[in-house]
């Protein structure tokens, strides 16, 4: 074996155990274990928080039901008779399950071509953005986890127009959502994270 190709294999193994871990933390169920296990995370939550004003366990509520945390998630793929592949349910991917266009308005307006999805700073710093958005649009405070998710998840105009009020589903989870961020904010301030 040349000592070129021997060069090229080590690199390539070097370089694929140096890729990015996206993996969900283990206990999602716990704040506090969260910012133990992946500091990085809170450190981008707090500098979106200082930015925008969004509070850390809200922005952690939504992120914990768009992906549970999983900075690589997509959609499902949806099929035809059950095994002719379509496509994807929608483009949303990343922490923040930002689709491909509200992404592009966020990179021309803000994030620049460069941010990532699949980045934890890029991702909070987006969810930011938006609901900074969403309460210049619609009115909802920052820190009102069930309206700002209801409203990131059907859209600004379709959360105007009462889209989510059809859905007692969406409901359900919103409230849910709510619930996780008092649960996550009791937390961090028992374990001084807040």
């Amino acid at each position: 074996m040349s000592r070129h190709l021997r060069t090229l294999i080590l690199l390539v193994l070097l370089g694929s155990c140096a890729g990015s871990d996206f993996t969900p933390p283990r206990n999602l169920d716990d704040a506090c274990a969260i910012v133990r296990e992946r500091p990085k995370y809170l450190k981008a939550m707090k500098r979106t928080e200082d930015r925008w004003g969004v509070a850390v366990p809200v922005q952690m509520a939504i992120i914990y039901q768009e992906s549970k945390f999983d900075g690589d998630i997509r959609t499902p793929v949806q099929y035809v008779l059950g095994v002719i592949p379509m496509g994807r349910q929608s483009s949303a991917y990343g922490y923040a399950q930002a689709l491909d266009g509200t992404w592009a308005e966020y990179q021309r307006d803000r994030g620049g071509r460069g941010a990532k999805r699949h980045d934890i700073d890029d991702a909070t710093d987006f969810m930011g953005w938006y609901m900074t958005h969403t309460l210049n649009e619609t009115g909802i405070d920052l820190n009102d986890a069930r309206g700002q998710y209801l409203a990131y998840h059907e859209g600004r105009a379709g959360y105007l127009r009462g889209s989510h009020n059809k859905k007692a589903w969406l409901l359900r989870i919103a409230d849910s959502v709510a619930a996780r961020a008092v649960v996550y904010d009791t937390q961090l301030r028992l374990c001084g994270k807040r």
